[in-house]
């Protein structure tokens, strides 16, 4: 494919043929492989890509079939055929491994003569996938209440769903993965001042773990979901603690509650909000907060410039795993505040490199589990496109491409 014939294509995609646009996508595939230390073996033998032996080797089962997925979804076909089977790794390899290349090239993976196809392959959020309050729940509900019992196969007895913090790099492989979450949790209600008598707003309840946690430390917790799954089982795991006197969990919308609260917390929610309505949830945050109070939000990261890149974009991650999610950078961040509340971030503290250890951990576990786990809805197809969102998640934590952060909010 000459660089004449991919801005042809650029300009006039709806005169490009099934047959020219598999060509295209492989082509591209191509000139990416042959940018990064990976090897895309071929069922003939044909090997190609800049890996040498002993390098990450990907193994496509199916190409022509891959190729014409690609040129049909180009941003959710490279998982889709992971999904379907279509390409896989090579024996010996890992997936996360095989993956870490791309994430860690992920700036310049492109030729530029290809950039120019760009127009070819993002296509904007569904409309019923924003973040409206009649969406939120069917987003949420659509992986939080998949099943309770799934997410209890391969989460620490905390169930705690998001990085855990481990005591440091030299204890990520042998540290446990609940004493970690402890920690993460821990560092959070500290930030947020949380003691006896500290009024905490949770927005976004998980299993109830850091509701149990700030109880304990007598405070009086009002935690929120939009999950029936969730809510239930924190419910069940609070009464169990005998801390239902102190905490109640909500089935409730974050724009919808009324109060004053000395310290918010919210950890990994606000890549479910969606930009259109960051201003609602900051701003919320800010109505809600009682004066001298602190706020503490845990957010999965991106560099402003990749944000800006991606935020128009309905990618794979969207399509099957989060719908309606975006990942938001410091940047962004501290410009929807500045902008429509007081609330100004008074601390940062960065722990990506933890997130791709906690991924690593579940993904293995998930697949050990797997054999207890599937039946029913949890067919190959879903075990696959679990295996992949966790290794690609795990990929670009520990290249750098995604960072978490613990953000602390004070009012000026």
């Amino acid at each position: 494919m000459t660089t004449s014939e991919t801005g042809f294509i650029a300009r006039f995609p709806h005169m490009a043929s099934p047959a020219v646009r598999a060509r295209i996508a492989r082509a591209i595939i191509h000139a990416v492989v042959a940018r990064v230390p990976v090897r895309v073996s071929y069922p003939d033998g044909t090997v190609v890509g800049g890996g040498r032996a002993g390098d990450p080797e990907l193994h496509l089962n199916r190409p022509d079939a891959f190729y014409r997925r690609l040129a049909g979804h180009p941003k959710i076909g490279l998982g889709e055929g992971y999904m379907e089977g279509e390409w896989g790794v090579a024996a010996g390899h890992d997936l996360a491994q095989a993956l870490m290349p791309f994430a860690a090239h992920m700036d310049r993976l492109i030729p530029r003569p290809l950039i120019a196809l760009r127009g070819l392959v993002d296509s904007a959020l569904p409309q019923h996938q924003r973040g409206t309050p009649e969406n939120a729940r069917t987003n949420i509900a659509a992986h939080y209440d998949l099943s309770n019992d799934l997410f209890a196969a391969f989460l620490d007895p905390s169930m705690t769903y998001s990085s855990a913090l481990f005591a440091g790099r030299e204890s990520m492989r042998t540290e446990s993965l609940e004493r970690a979450q402890h920690r993460k949790i821990d560092r959070a209600l500290d930030a947020a001042g949380v003691g006896p008598g500290t009024r905490l707003l949770e927005i976004g309840t998980g299993w109830g773990e850091l509701a149990v946690r700030a109880a304990h430390r007598g405070a009086q917790v009002l935690t929120i979901t939009l999950s029936v799954e969730q809510q239930q089982l924190a419910q069940e795991r609070i009464a169990a603690a005998g801390l239902a006197h102190r905490v109640e969990v909500r089935l409730q919308d974050y724009r919808d509650v009324r109060g004053e609260f000395d310290a918010i917390i919210s950890i990994e929610m606000i890549e479910a909000v969606g930009e259109e309505f960051w201003p609602d949830y900051f701003a919320t945050i800010d109505r809600l907060l009682a004066d001298g109070g602190v706020a503490v939000v845990q957010a999965i990261l991106m560099a402003h410039h990749r944000f800006l890149a991606t935020r128009h974009s309905h990618g794979w991650i969207q399509e099957y795993i989060f719908p309606g999610g975006l990942i938001p950078s410091v940047t962004a961040i501290d410009e929807v505040t500045a902008r429509h509340t007081r609330l100004r971030r008074t601390e940062t503290f960065a722990f990506g490199p933890h997130y791709a250890e906690t991924l690593r951990r579940w993904r293995g576990t998930f697949l050990q589990a797997w054999p207890t786990i599937s039946g029913g809805s949890f067919d190959e197809r879903f075990r696959r496109m679990w295996e992949f969102y966790l290794a690609y998640c795990e990929a670009g934590f520990a290249t750098g491409y995604l960072d978490v952060a613990q953000l602390t909010f004070r009012r000026i």
